[in-house]
């Protein structure tokens, strides 16, 4: 462990002892706005950002570590643990390095090579690498001919698929290759054959033929291709450009010494390219960029989240709460400046829905209520209707002469809340419609104490947010709303 504070140290230009004095805090159960503002004295004034790069970077090392650990234990396992390979493992200071090293060891499905290495022409593959030229080639793999090898040509295609494995196990290759994809990959989207019954508006029709370099790609389009290939209307794939390719190709050849048979070695190259490596190292710059990409998304969701909740409340406002509709009415709630329910109410007050009669009765009502219970704000929920209810509600006040004001709040999440177990708790005979006027009221009057009783993903501040990686999610807004609270 104090090698990972040291490590961790020195990255973030801290000293040992704020490391190691915050981490004892923080897995002790202390939480990053308690320590940066309760624990000043044990950290040396470090701040929240500090604490929190603190935090996650020991646990990336700490993760590290213990995939080091099972890796060496897997491999060591198999009887294949040399100490050349632990000592790379240990080494490795990226995640990513670790794998790389592990790849060839992973348990797969057999293949053509594996089956070629059980015929025993691995040796024949190890000649390839020295041999002047096809001819000699030929004439060594007749040596291996046997009853499950039956022709020379058989032994060659053997060898060449032993070497191509070996050449798609290859970590610096591997780490080489995927560095160049993701500099200078091209993302390519097409529509699928379901598209157009599955995306009849054409949500994702920008993307029916579509390019992008992979560098310079938003984190808001990533996400969305995504959707589109999760929803079968969209395949997606990663390509390079010749000028690429052939960069990668020769950065593979120039290892091979024996230039005798370039053209040999080659096509040997190009298979596995195309068999192994790509699609391999496709997948892993696919998930490179959906991790960034969700990050991004998250860390807005954050900061919108905690800009939603430190909205200033408007304290000891009477407040008239509407929450528009048309078919069942503008469901009406009256809630006092202290921020309790008083009486509720529907009104029918779109005008082309509903009769003279109801109008002129919504109207009669509104006044009535702004009068008896000294109105300050009227507040409409922003969904279905919330346009027309705010120009009848702009019409009341004018031509009445009423000193409240109206103002349009966000109802996201008003509808989660007003069925869950909290609403039910504190208002256990009111109607789920009911509670959720009230919810768009109190959002208005004290926004963080309404708001931390709805999910953060029900609030309609994130983007993609049911897309990204939902424990990491939770996570970051659970410590938003600690830091706010």
């Amino acid at each position: 462990m104090e090698k990972i504070y040291n490590v961790v140290a020195k990255n973030l230009g801290l000293k040992i002892s704020q490391v190691t004095n915050t981490m004892q805090l923080l897995d002790e159960g202390a939480t990053v706005p308690f320590i940066s503002r309760y624990r000043k004295e044990v950290t040396e004034n470090l701040d929240e950002i500090e604490i929190g790069k603190i935090l996650e970077t020991v646990t990336y090392l700490r993760n590290l570590e213990k995939r080091k650990e099972e890796v060496i234990r897997l491999i060591e396992e198999q009887g294949k643990l040399t100490e050349e390979i632990q000592k790379s493992i240990e080494a490795a200071e990226k995640l990513q390095e670790v794998e790389d090293i592990y790849f060839p060891y992973r348990k797969k499905r057999k293949t053509k090579a594996d089956i070629a290495k059980e015929r025993g022409l691995e040796p024949l593959a190890d000649e390839m690498m020295k041999l002047p030229s096809m001819e000699k080639v030929m004439e060594k793999a007749h040596e291996f001919i046997t009853e499950e090898v039956p022709a020379a040509e058989d032994a060659v295609e053997g060898a060449m698929l032993i070497i191509a494995q070996n050449i798609s196990e290859t970590p610096v290759y591997r780490e080489q290759i995927r560095e160049i994809m993701l500099k200078s990959g091209i993302l390519v989207t097409k529509e699928t054959k379901k598209a157009k019954e599955l995306d009849v508006k054409k949500v994702y029709g920008d993307y029916y033929e579509y390019r992008e370099p992979v560098s310079k790609m938003p984190p808001h389009r990533i996400l969305a291709v995504n959707r589109g290939e999760k929803e079968d209307i969209l395949s997606v794939s990663v390509t390079l450009d010749e000028m690429s390719r052939s960069r990668v190709e020769t950065l593979i050849l120039r290892d091979f010494l024996n230039k005798n048979l370039k053209e040999t070695y080659l096509k040997i190259i190009g298979d596995s390219l195309d068999r192994l490596i790509l699609p391999s190292i496709e997948r892993e710059v696919r998930n490179i960029l959906t991790d960034k990409a969700e990050l991004e998304a998250i860390a807005v969701f954050k900061e919108n989240l905690k800009n939603l909740l430190m909205q200033a409340p408007l304290k000891e406002k009477s407040v008239l709460a509407l929450d528009p509709g048309y078919r069942t009415g503008c469901k009406v709630a009256v809630i006092d400046k202290n921020g309790f329910y008083r009486e509720k109410d529907v009104f029918f007050l779109v005008e082309e829905m509903h009769s003279p009669k109801q109008l002129a009765d919504a109207e009669k009502r509104i006044v009535d209520y702004v009068k008896k219970y000294e109105i300050d704000i009227i507040v409409i929920g922003n969904g279905t209707a919330s346009r027309e209810t705010e120009s009848f509600v702009a019409d009341v006040i004018k031509k009445n002469h009423l000193s409240a004001k109206y103002l349009i709040a966000n109802e996201a999440g008003a509808s989660i809340y007003s069925a869950s177990k909290i609403a039910a708790e504190e208002f256990p005979d009111l109607d789920v419609t009911v509670r959720g006027a009230i919810s768009i009221g109190r959002r208005v009057q004290d926004p963080l104490a309404e708001l931390v009783k709805i999910d953060p993903k029900s609030i309609g501040v994130g983007m993609y947010q049911h897309d990204v990686n939902q424990g990491r999610l939770d996570e970051s807004l659970d410590s938003v709303i600690t830091y706010v609270v």
